[in-house]
């Protein structure tokens, strides 16, 4: 048989299933429309240019929202319909009312057909779907700040109703923790919720309690159609790539196989030639947390948080353990005040780590002690580090699949025992997977 026929027929086998795939599961652009270095907002890069090929330069599926004036949005990319309000009471406050512990909001909503306006199909949304919702055009809030106003979160709070946390009822202005159904696999840590903080733009894995307080509340926003949202369809196309027939993107198999820091990632993607194709770039937040498995843990499943046609290089984490690595996206994590841009979003395919001190559990169910599992729901947010004359404590305090920032350039020695209340690892040199788009 001609040669050339031969490969005619296999490249049609390869990309039939492509094709025969809906694209179920489209990418909602982050909106973020400003560029940044590894400090400040600079004017867009051209090709070629330092800091080339960052969010900003791919706008992607630009978010897109109808209201439609009985309490829900629709959006337009997903097809998926929101409830509006985080005010559940229906009292004209979004406050600690309307949060619920984890096991009344599966109580009343675990099971879906809920109804509301209107329609019995209403269910607790998956994390890929409530991050469906994130937009990268929010900035992370001061530390310092006690101001409910003036801040622009991490949602189109011009089409929901968002609110900081209640400040009259001692919460912190990030305390708006939105729930879903997506529970972390791993039994070295204890029962982990995955949720989206529209406050400070991050993907985290709650804890259920917190120590000495009790259980912990959550906020969350019911969902309806496109029950098909965040299902995968990868195909191995046989030449190092992996296409997603769901979401229209094709990924890299390997990773880059080193750490980089930002700038360096995206010099890397820019230079990238590979499979034939030229137009690789760094993935956004949201296409990159989009190939994340929830499914998958390095404790549960022996592996990083992806489908095992993905590989992964192997690392040695802060606890010295074998792990996975944290992924660069193209997007910052832009902060108020001076020198805003000095982060970047990454995911954690391996433990996203915190050093944390051990504590006593004062008798909070489902609360391990130091050797099966962290402490769960405190602080999130501060500058701390980790004092030099402690030893490390490194727990898997956030999970693989967890969303965080890191600065974008710098000496990760500075930070070696964490930084903030609950001790986040900083890497700063992290790993790269490349994307392109199909069509």
């Amino acid at each position: 048989m001609n040669r050339f026929y031969i490969k005619i027929c296999v490249g049609i086998w390869v990309v039939l299933p492509i094709w025969g795939f809906s694209q179920n599961y489209p990418i909602v652009g982050t909106g973020q429309t400003v560029f940044y270095d590894d400090q400040n907002e600079i004017a867009a890069p051209s090709k070629g240019e330092p800091f080339y090929g960052q969010d900003a330069n791919f706008p992607g599926n630009v978010p897109s929202y109808i209201n439609n004036g009985d309490g829900t949005v629709t959006d337009n990319v997903t097809g998926l319909m929101w409830q509006q309000t985080f005010d559940h009471n229906g009292d004209g406050k979004i406050n600690v009312k309307d949060k619920l512990t984890y096991k009344e909001i599966i109580e009343k909503f675990g099971d879906g057909g809920v109804t509301f306006a209107g329609y019995d199909d209403w269910r607790l949304p998956t994390i890929k779907e409530m991050y469906s919702l994130i937009l990268f055009s929010g900035r992370d809030i001061s530390p310092q700040s006690n101001a409910a106003e003036g801040h622009t979160p991490f949602i189109a709070n011009d089409i929901f109703e968002f609110a900081y946390g209640d400040l009259e009822e001692g919460e912190r202005l990030i305390d708006m923790q939105c729930a879903t159904t997506t529970v972390y696999v791993s039994d070295e840590v204890s029962p982990t919720v995955f949720g989206v903080n529209f406050a400070d733009g991050r993907i985290k894995g709650y804890g259920l309690g917190i120590p000495g307080r009790g259980a912990k509340t959550f906020n969350y926003l019911l969902v309806r159609g496109n029950t098909s949202y965040g299902e995968n369809h990868f195909v191995d196309t046989k030449d190092g790539t992996i296409t997603d027939g769901a979401t229209g993107l094709m990924w890299m198999q390997n990773d880059n196989g080193e750490g980089l820091n930002w700038q360096e990632a995206l010099k890397y993607a820019d230079n990238a030639d590979f499979a034939g194709y030229s137009d690789w770039r760094l993935p956004n937040a949201k296409e990159l947390q989009s190939i994340v498995d929830y499914s998958r843990s390095p404790a549960t499943t022996k592996s990083a948080a992806i489908a095992p046609l993905f590989n992964c290089t192997q690392i040695t984490n802060e606890d010295g353990e074998v792990d996975y690595p944290w992924y660069w996206s193209s997007t910052t994590h832009a902060r108020e005040g001076k020198n805003g841009g000095t982060a970047a979003v990454y995911v954690a395919f391996g433990k996203s780590l915190g050093n944390m001190p051990a504590r006593p559990s004062r008798g909070m169910p489902g609360i391990k002690s130091r050797e099966g599992a962290r402490p769960v729901g405190l602080p999130e947010q501060g500058e701390r580090r980790g004092s030099e004359s402690e030893s490390p404590n490194w727990v898997d305090i956030h999970g693989a699949g967890s969303q965080r920032s890191d600065p974008k350039s710098g000496n990760p020695d500075h930070y070696k025992n964490g930084r903030g209340p609950q001790g986040d690892a900083i890497r700063i040199y992290n790993y790269v997977r490349l994307v392109r788009n199909v069509n």
